[in-house]
């Protein structure tokens, strides 16, 4: 994890978004959590707002999300040099594409896809906006893992795609945890909870976590702002963490990080 405002390089976590049913809504929520503040963002596929904190753009928001037909969750873009060649790669190994390659006016090329256990994700290609470092800066991404049955076979996948190295966690050796690695540098957590943990609504999905410097604080807004926690606070090896959702059930991590 990253502490620098650098623009995040190839195969790297480089930004989130989500879609939502009640645009407004949604930003009131998060701008109260995390102290976002929003400018319109490119309209290509819906009404779409990027969040900024202390300036710098964090996270996207799009409406109109009743068209889709499951739950839906924070989605983590994956940077590439090459979102053209990613995808071709992604087609190669079993994933699935659902949009794109597409430009997004002069922001950069994207494209939305699938691994082989059906956990959706992005990539992009930086243009004119670099993306966002996942960060231990209160407001900002910090990590992203994928909750799924069993992890090594999927990891498989993204070592192939992405050039990641996965390595079990030795900081949590009781769990089916590994943790992947660019460049030496730890970039995501795949977390295999058993066949039977698997939410049934959702599958296979990628949880997003955001720093936060008083996770107490965050723990009773969330719920004065109409989401819920979903499970109690609980230390890890990298600090304190809470799950919870947001008002349309969205689900997401906070991470309290240990100095």
């Amino acid at each position: 994890m990253t502490e620098s405002w650098n623009p995040p390089g190839p195969g790297a976590p480089c930004w989130v978004s989500l879609l939502v049913h009640d645009l407004p809504a949604a930003e009131h929520f998060y701008r109260e959590l995390f102290g976002w503040e929003y400018h319109a963002g490119p309209e290509q596929l819906s009404p779409y707002s990027r969040a900024l904190h202390h300036g710098h753009p964090v996270a996207g928001l799009a409406g109109r999300a009743a068209r889709l037909g499951r739950p839906v969750t924070w989605l983590p873009y994956i940077a590439t040099g090459d979102a053209d060649a990613t995808c071709d790669m992604i087609r190669e190994c079993g994933g699935t594409l659902a949009i794109g390659p597409m430009d997004v006016e002069h922001s950069g090329r994207m494209a939305i896809a699938s691994d082989t256990v059906g956990a959706v994700f992005g990539v992009f290609q930086p243009g004119e906006h670099p993306g966002c470092p996942f960060a231990a800066m209160p407001g900002v991404p910090v990590w992203m893992e994928l909750i799924t049955s069993e992890s090594s076979a999927v990891s498989k996948f993204y070592a192939v795609v992405f050039d990641y190295d996965p390595r079990p966690e030795s900081r949590l050796p009781s769990l089916d945890y590994l943790t992947l690695y660019h460049s030496g540098r730890p970039v995501a957590g795949i977390h295999g909870v058993g066949p039977r943990s698997v939410p049934h609504d959702r599958g296979s999905h990628w949880l997003v976590y955001f720093s936060v410097s008083d996770l107490d604080r965050v723990t009773e807004r969330v719920t004065e702002l109409g989401g819920r926690l979903a499970g109690e606070v609980r230390p890890t090896p990298f600090g304190r963490m809470a799950r919870m959702t947001d008002p349309e059930g969205t689900p997401f991590a906070v991470l309290e990080e240990t100095p």
